[in-house]
């Protein structure tokens, strides 16, 4: 057994509910911007404060009571901040919900979960059952005068009640007061209600500044849900507490969308998942350096890459707006190719690991501490264990321990119980081991672990990476079928076209031979570096995009 401890410090924020913390972001920061759309003016931390008390009242004269369960499903916007905080600054619980939930997902949680109001941007409504009982709540109206006329000028209530040493509801949340219910939507199917107290995302956003010290002057730039766990501790919560500004694109990041948000706002942070800058890397950079063969002959001469992925970062360094300073990556693992890239680009990006049951955030690194493939030592104040590890490799389960594990799944005692070990650490399902820095590397989920013919443990994570770096690979995903070990491959069919252009006036049978030889060509290039327990059997197309979580993890339990 093999564990890893931080050391716990304060910070000095306080008390650890969302009243008290926009209190004291209200007192030192009340000029200061805090949310905006691009493009669009941003609210003040003043602007910010009296809406979410607006909202609150218009909350308390729709009879929604303390722990009464509210839920929001809508797309990135001051709007949604709003709502969140109104409801969970009252003592009620927020349920946010996925933009990418289906109709039949979102009736589910909304019937589990109790919700009997619902925060909602046009775009979704249609998402929401047509028979709902529901009271539904505009989002885009929440900054309009609408709502703000509706509360009296001057109750002083409205403009005080965030204040934590007034007597009142707000003043009396409690740390370990239920903040928000989060509903999974994982690799495994089935979505869980995970609940978190305001302690666990407060305390969680005031221990990721102890990795990354954040203040006024930095300016966030949003491309992932706020639903989702990572984005809404270390996207929302953390800048919040801090004074920073946080600015939302309101649609898709596409290129043509993220590139001049990039040249207007210059984020000095930003948050992402693996696979956006995985795409840049071997879109933008290796594919261009291997396509004529001088550079390519350059390109595999490693000094010479290095110097050429230093001359690419400095040009990524510009397209990001040229004042970035921290660009975490969390969500799935790095692939390491992308990494090495990183790194000699001298590229500001961090790692961080977590879960939705860890509010999230379990271990991490600031840029330049990173090491190769690992995650980071654990954050301060929480402790890592890794259990039954193999004693060959190290390698086992990860479990961990501290103030930013989940109090449970709602109504599910029996599935909560399961997922603590007897002395009351929480099981990741992650496996990994931890280096002689104390670092922590993941080795993929418990769960997609193979077991070979003979007992080897085979983490097909692994094999995925290495054939996700194969010219016209776009996703991959390694299986077990009929005791074979098989990968399903995606290609890059418009380049695989440009590929075999000269081929076009001949029969497809032909064209379709050619993919064959190819998904042939990635079998032996990946045996070749695997050991042998984890040489692929088969190497088979496939021909749709692969289904993907709100964080773009591959859907495995569909395959």
């Amino acid at each position: 057994m093999k564990k890893m401890k931080g050391h716990n410090k304060n910070t000095g924020i306080g008390h650890l509910t969302i009243p008290a913390m926009l209190g004291n972001s209200m007192k030192q920061f009340a000029d200061c911007p805090a949310v905006g759309m691009y493009g669009e003016k941003s609210l003040s931390y003043r602007d910010l404060y009296e809406a979410v008390a607006a909202v609150r009242m218009m909350l308390l004269r729709l009879k929604v009571g303390k722990a009464e369960k509210v839920a929001i499903l809508g797309v990135n916007s001051p709007g949604w901040v709003i709502a969140f905080l109104a409801i969970t600054s009252m003592g009620a619980i927020a349920v946010p919900l996925l933009p990418d939930f289906s109709s039949g997902e979102i009736e589910n949680i909304i019937r589990h979960s109790g919700c009997r109001h619902i925060f909602v941007t046009a775009n979704l409504h249609s998402k929401i059952p047509a028979d709902s009982q529901m009271v539904i709540i505009p989002i885009e109206e929440l900054i309009s005068s609408g709502i703000k006329e509706a509360v009296p000028g001057d109750d002083r209530e409205v403009y005080n009640y965030l204040n934590p040493d007034r007597e009142s509801s707000a003043a009396m949340i409690d740390e370990n007061d239920t903040l928000s219910i989060i509903y999974t939507s994982g690799t495994t199917g089935k979505s869980k209600g995970v609940i978190l107290s305001h302690r666990n995302v407060l305390w969680t956003a005031q221990q990721s500044s102890l990795i990354q010290p954040i203040d006024s002057s930095d300016r966030f730039l949003s491309v992932l849900p706020l639903s989702h766990t990572y984005e809404n501790t270390i996207g929302m919560i953390l800048p919040l507490m801090f004074g920073a500004s946080i600015t939302y694109l309101g649609k898709t990041p596409s290129p043509s969308i993220l590139l001049p948000a990039l040249q207007e706002v210059k984020p000095t942070i930003m948050l992402t998942v693996p696979l956006l800058i995985e795409k840049i890397f071997r879109k933008q950079v290796r594919d261009r350096f291997t396509k004529s063969l001088i550079t390519n002959l350059l390109y595999h001469i490693p000094p010479l890459r290095m110097m050429l992925h230093r001359l690419a970062g400095i040009k990524l360094c510009s397209t990001f707006g040229g004042q970035l300073r921290f660009f975490g990556i969390g969500g799935a693992k790095l692939d390491r190719d992308t990494e090495k890239f990183l790194r000699d680009a001298r590229f500001p990006y961090a790692i961080g690991y977590g879960l939705t049951e860890t509010s999230p955030m379990l271990a991490g690194s600031a840029p330049f501490r990173t090491r190769l493939q690992a995650t980071g030592p654990a954050m301060e104040g929480v402790s890592i264990r890794i259990d039954n590890p193999d004693p060959h490799t190290g390698i086992g389960e990860v479990v961990v321990k501290g103030d930013n594990v989940m109090k449970g799944y709602y109504k599910e005692p029996e599935l909560t119980r399961e997922v603590f070990t007897e002395d009351g650490w929480l099981k990741t399902g992650d496996l990994g081991y931890m280096d002689s820095k104390n670092y922590l590397h993941l080795r993929g989920r418990l769960k997609n672990m193979i077991l070979g013919s003979s007992g080897e443990n085979i983490y097909p994570e692994d094999i995925e990476s290495i054939i996700n770096n194969i010219k016209y690979v776009l996703e991959s995903l390694v299986i077990q079928q009929k005791g074979r070990l098989v990968a399903l491959v995606h290609l890059n069919m418009e380049e695989m076209e440009e590929r075999l252009n000269h081929l076009k006036s001949e029969a497809a049978q032909q064209i379709n031979e050619k993919i064959d030889h190819l998904l042939e060509e990635i079998k032996i290039y990946v045996n070749e570096r695997v050991n042998k327990s984890s040489r692929l059997q088969a190497v088979i197309l496939q021909t749709a995009p692969f289904e993907r979580t709100p964080t773009l993890k591959i859907k495995r339990y569909l395959y």
